[in-house]
C-alpha cells in the first residue's frame, strides 16, 4: 500500500462514519453517508479532513459534518474553522453544519475552540484524542474500532506493540475476506499518517508475513491444524515471538493470544510466567 493523498470515497465515507459514530458519538446512519466535493475534502500528510452528508438516527435529522483532525497546536485554527465553515455553508447554505477538531498531538492542547470578534462569537466541537482511553475502543473488537485506535494515546504503552495488536486483530476479524481487510488497512494507513505511525504500520504489515493467517480462520471454524499436527521448531520460534509481544501489551486476553500465535493456551501462560 503506497501513500496516497486521497483515498476511495468508499472508504473516505466508512472512515468519516465511524468517526462521527465512535468518537463523537453521533448515531449517524451508516448507510446514509454522502461525501461531498469541496475543497475541504481532502486527506493529506499529517491533516485529514473529511466533509459529508449524513442523517441522525435518533430523528432522521440531516446535517453536513466537518471533521478536522491535527496532530500540532495552532493558533490560528478558530480562523481557518471559521474559513471552512463559511465555504461549507455558502456552498451548502439551507443545510446544518456541524464542526468537529479532532486534537491527536504529542503536546497538551492549548488551542482554541472559538474565535471573538465585536460582533459575535463562533465555536466548534473539540476533541482531544488524549482523553480517549484506546483500551476502551480496542475492548469493542471491531474492525471500525480498532482501526480509530490508531488515533488514540497509546497511555505509554509500547507503540510499535500496539500497532502490532491492531493489524494482527484486524487481519484475525477479517478472516478470508481479503478485500475487507484491505480497506480497513487502507483507512489504517490514513490516520497512521496523521500521527506520523507509517514506518510501524509497514513493519506490522511485514509482521503478518511471518504469521500463519490460515489459522486466524481454521480458529474460527472449529480446526486447529496447526496444533493437531504439531508446530516445527520454526515456526514455535515465531509463534513464541508473536505471544511475547502480545503479551507486552497488557490489555490481551491469554485465550486469545493463543488463538493469534497458534501455541496451546498453557504455552502462552508459561511465557507470561517467564515474562
Amino acid at each position: 500500500m503506497g501513500n496516497k493523498d486521497i483515498i476511495s470515497k468508499s472508504v473516505l465515507g466508512h472512515l468519516a462514519a465511524d468517526i462521527a459514530n465512535l468518537l463523537l458519538g453521533l448515531g449517524v446512519d451508516m448507510d446514509a453517508v454522502e461525501l461531498l466535493d469541496t475543497e475541504q475534502q481532502r486527506v493529506e500528510q499529517r491533516r485529514a479532513d473529511l466533509v459529508a452528508r449524513m442523517r441522525r438516527q435518533v430523528d432522521g435529522e440531516n446535517f453536513i459534518l466537518h471533521i478536522e483532525i491535527q496532530n500540532q497546536n495552532d493558533s490560528t485554527m478558530p480562523l481557518r474553522m471559521l474559513r471552512y465553515f463559511t465555504d461549507i455553508q455558502l456552498a451548502y447554505p439551507q443545510e446544518a453544519v456541524h464542526q468537529h477538531l479532532i486534537y491527536i498531538g504529542k503536546e497538551r492542547l492549548t488551542m482554541p475552540d472559538c474565535f471573538s470578534a465585536p460582533a459575535f462569537t463562533y465555536r466548534y466541537s473539540l476533541l482531544d484524542m488524549h482523553t480517549v482511553d484506546c483500551s476502551i475502543l480496542l475492548a469493542q473488537d471491531t474492525p471500525d474500532a480498532l482501526v480509530l485506535a490508531i488515533l488514540c494515546d497509546f497511555r505509554g504503552r509500547p507503540v510499535q506493540e500496539m500497532v502490532n495488536h491492531i493489524v494482527l486483530r484486524l487481519r484475525e476479524l477479517m478472516g478470508d475476506d481479503e478485500s475487507g481487510f484491505r480497506n480497513y488497512f487502507e483507512m489504517l494507513e490514513t490516520l497512521a499518517e496523521n500521527r506520523d505511525l507509517q514506518p510501524n504500520i509497514k513493519e506490522a504489515e511485514q509482521m503478518l508475513t511471518q504469521v500463519d493467517v490460515t489459522k486466524f480462520a481454521s480458529y474460527s471454524w472449529g480446526m486447529r491444524d496447526g496444533i493437531e499436527k504439531g508446530i516445527r521448531e520454526g515456526e514455535l520460534k515465531k509463534a513464541q515471538e508473536v505471544a511475547r509481544g502480545l503479551l507486552q501489551l497488557g490489555v490481551i486476553a491469554e485465550a486469545d493470544i493463543a488463538r493469534i500465535s497458534g501455541l496451546p493456551l498453557e504455552e502462552v501462560q508459561r511465557l507470561r510466567i517467564q515474562h
